[in-house]
């Protein structure tokens, strides 16, 4: 899953910008619900990967039972946070 493709789907478009407050919070719910039904572990680390820079993204306990997918959330949130401090 491709970043932009996560924002056309569930806001209609790709600037992070233009998302309106109201329409973060109503697709911030479908996300969670998506992710919740989501069996490929690739497109739910990336809608979780998506909410997490969007600042809705449920707690790494709670989002990954595993271990290892847990440890590659940590190191994805390590690295957002470095490019933020540039």
């Amino acid at each position: 899953m491709d970043f932009d493709d996560q924002l056309d789907r569930y806001f209609g478009t790709t600037d992070v910008a233009a998302i309106h407050p109201e329409a973060l919070a109503a697709d911030a719910e479908r996300m969670r619900v998506d992710f919740g039904l989501e069996t490929n572990p690739g497109r739910r680390f990336a809608l979780w990967a998506l909410m997490y820079m969007l600042g809705v993204a449920p707690d790494l306990d709670v989002a990954f039972k595993d271990a290892g997918e847990r440890d590659l959330a940590r190191d994805f949130m390590d690295m957002v946070d470095r490019a933020e401090e540039r």
